[in-house]
Formats: C-alpha cells, sequence, structure tokens
C-alpha cells in the first residue's frame, strides 16, 4: 500500500495553523490584537485599557542534581507585585545581596557540599564566616542542610531564586551607570580638591592609555584636536582598543583598570582611568581603527547612547577619544600654555614619541 506523502504534509500543516491561532485566541482573550506583535519579546502598548489585569507570567525547567525539575506557568499580577511590603522586599534584596551569601547559594545549587567543601571551593581560609552566612541562610529556608552533612538548595526555591539571577542579568549594566553617578557626586576623590576641579586632568587621563600603548610599543604618535564647542579628541596609531574585550565595559566599569592605567593626580585618593572620565563627561564619543574596520559607540555623561558599531573600513589602527567635560563640574577650558608644557615633559619622557596639538 503506496503513501501519499503529500497528503500527509498537507494535514500536518493544516493542523499546525489550526494549533497556532488556537494559541493565537488563548493570547488574544488576554490582550487586544491591536496592541499586541506576536512574535517580538517586547512590544509596546500605546494605551493601556486596563492597568489591573497587568500580570507577569513566568515558568521554567532545570535539570539540577540529577533531577530535572518543572514548574507550571505562574502569575503575579503587577498591582500585587507593586504592593509588596518595601521592608520584607529590601531585606530579601540586602540577604540575598551579600557576596558571600550569593555565592554559597550559586554553588550548592549545582552541587550539594560539605561546609569544609565550601571553605575550599569558595576560598574562604576558615569555617567561622561560612557557618555565620549558613546559619542565616538555612534561618531564611534558603538552604538545607542533607544526610551527610551537606548543603543544599530547597528545590521549592530553585525557580524564585533563577529567576531572581535572570532579571539581575538584564540589569547587570545598571551597576555600572549607578558607579558612574556615585563618581559623579563625589567628584572631589579624583582630584583631591571639593571644587574647581582640572579640566586638563581628564585630558592627560584619556593621554596615559595612548603613553601605556606607546610603552608597550604599539603606538608612536598622539595627536590633541581641540574644538571649537570646548571638546578635545586624543587620537593614537596604537592597536586600538580590543573590540573583543567588551569595550563598553572598559568605559563604564569604574573599577575595572589597576592604578598603572590611571592618571594619579597629586593629593587625590583615586587615580582617574578612561571610565572616570566618561562618567565625568557631557559627551563622549570612541572611535576604534582595528582589525580592517572603524568601530564607534557614543556616550552622554556615561551612559551609552548605542550599541559598539561597525561605521566603516580602515587598514589603520588606534584609538580616537573625543570627550566634553561636564559644565557643571569644569567651568574654565583647556589652556594652550599648560597643555604646552606638558606636552614638552612627555616628550622629555618619551623621546621616541610623538605629539602634536591641534587648535
Amino acid at each position: 500500500m503506496s503513501r501519499d506523502l503529500s497528503s500527509e504534509i498537507d494535514a500536518l500543516k493544516k493542523q499546525m495553523a489550526e494549533l497556532h491561532q488556537l494559541v493565537q485566541h488563548m493570547v488574544l482573550e488576554r490582550k487586544p490584537a491591536a496592541n499586541l506583535n506576536l512574535g517580538d519579546p517586547l512590544y509596546e502598548d500605546s494605551v493601556i485599557k486596563d492597568p489591573d489585569s497587568s500580570s507577569v507570567f513566568y515558568s521554567g525547567y532545570v535539570h539540577l542534581n540529577g533531577q530535572g525539575l518543572r514548574w507550571e506557568p505562574q502569575e503575579r499580577r503587577i498591582q500585587q507585585l507593586l504592593g509588596l511590603n518595601s521592608d520584607k522586599v529590601a531585606k530579601v534584596l540586602a540577604a540575598l545581596g551579600n557576596k558571600q551569601r550569593l555565592d554559597i547559594l550559586r554553588t550548592v545549587l549545582n552541587e550539594p557540599l560539605t561546609g569544609a567543601e565550601l571553605v575550599d571551593r569558595l576560598n574562604m581560609g576558615t569555617t567561622g564566616q561560612l557557618y555565620h552566612h549558613l546559619k542565616a541562610l538555612i534561618g531564611a529556608n534558603l538552604l538545607v542542610q542533607e544526610p551527610g552533612g551537606r548543603y543544599g538548595f530547597p528545590m521549592h526555591r530553585c525557580l524564585p531564586f533563577l529567576l531572581l539571577l535572570a532579571a539581575a542579568g538584564d540589569l547587570l549594566d545598571t551597576s555600572d551607570y549607578m558607579d558612574m553617578m556615585e563618581t559623579r557626586n563625589n567628584a572631589g576623590v579624583y582630584f583631591g580638591t571639593s571644587q574647581d576641579f582640572d579640566v586638563h586632568h581628564l585630558l592627560w587621563a584619556v593621554v596615559e592609555n595612548s603613553i601605556l600603548e606607546h610603552q608597550a610599543g604599539f603606538c608612536s604618535e598622539i595627536d590633541l584636536f581641540l574644538h571649537d564647542d570646548g571638546s578635545v579628541t586624543v587620537t593614537d596609531n596604537g592597536r586600538g582598543i580590543p573590540v573583543e574585550a567588551l569595550v563598553q565595559s572598559i568605559l563604564t566599569d569604574i573599577n575595572r583598570f589597576s592604578s598603572s592605567a590611571q592618571f594619579q593626580v597629586p593629593g587625590a585618593e583615586r587615580g582617574i582611568s578612561i571610565a572616570v572620565v566618561n562618567a565625568l563627561s557631557q559627551k563622549l564619543t570612541v572611535e576604534i581603527r582595528r582589525d580592517g574596520k572603524i568601530y564607534r559607540q557614543e556616550y552622554r555623561q556615561g551612559i551609552p547612547q548605542s550599541g559598539l558599531m561597525t561605521v566603516g573600513i580602515s587598514n589603520e589602527t588606534g584609538t580616537s577619544v573625543t570627550f566634553k567635560s561636564d559644565a557643571e563640574l569644569f567651568g574654565v577650558g583647556f589652556d594652550r600654555t599648560k597643555l604646552d608644557l606638558r606636552k614638552n615633559e612627555l616628550l622629555t619622557a618619551y623621546p621616541n614619541l610623538s605629539i602634536h596639538i591641534h587648535d
């Protein structure tokens, strides 16, 4: 008996279409079709007709410790979430916000471990501090002690914890932006004074990155361009910031660099890195020439305005940084006499380096 494969395929397509319509119908019962763009992970609803009906749905499946766990879809009303007790929510987030406790939970989530194994795995050194955290986590029902003395994660807490990590993952960049704002609010620690910040220090911090490239044997020329709007461009012929190293992280992570990659103002508590310059600038643009391409990204007060874009091709290599200092923090512009003086100091220290200043 021969089979009509063409007819069978048509029948399957019809069944899939009907199933798709059924799913659509179920979704549309909860959301007007005019406001829903199926297939997009995010959509914008211009008119919320019934705010009280807004909900967050979540579910999941994980394989942990030899067990497959599936959570059926659950729903939390927006009004319910916004009405949670702020004090209690803050305590939960504060408890999980402790780095060592978070590391303990993430570690035992993969594999139950004894106290000694946790100390070794997390490089804690002693068990005293560990057991202080273990006691708190067990008391909060975020940790259980299994037979044999091993500590594990309560299964009914896994999904909420993983969802919290997922949400934190979507908000990771906000930690850098918070650091940016704190840098702006505490700019004095980088200048050794509480007022009258010297904009030249920002410029020398940018130049310092090109100097490091020169010391590594990859940069022979630095050019400074002073613009009419008060901004300045520093460009070099070094290797260019490694794109694979995440340019945005370099420009937004205040704590990323060691002291060797910072410009230290005499008497200041902290050194100025390129991320600090970004935070204290009204606007900053970085352009990278590397791997035959030209990449560019723009920032406003340290916040990226776009992703890293490929904007052209080039056989040259190097990095160009253009920034305009924040007028609220820096009232006076660049002084050509100071620039020439610093230029001569650098040429004396690095006789094989060419430095040019252009008005």
